[in-house]
């Protein structure tokens, strides 16, 4: 699967690793995705997402309901 956060789009960020011998080699930043599990009432059942972290704090702020009307407005299937 892809490393894409379904809330906020975050996708890999690359760059280079940089040694002590100052030897640059390619690296990929990932964004910290987690699988999680919430109740929306609006549709009456559970939805499983694909968030970062910083995509859980969105929904803690927004709420829910908010996050999921933003996808769906998208044109992304949960």
């Amino acid at each position: 699967m892809s490393a894409r956060c379904q809330v906020l789009g975050t996708v890999p960020g690359f760059g280079h690793s940089i040694s002590h011998s100052h030897v640059r080699t390619k690296r990929r930043f990932d964004p910290n995705i987690q699988k999680k599990h919430y109740w929306v009432p609006s549709l009456g059942r559970t939805v499983t997402l694909r968030v970062s972290a910083k995509g859980i704090k969105t929904i803690d702020r927004d709420g829910i309901d908010a996050v999921v009307a933003r996808i769906r407005a998208r044109g992304e299937k949960i």
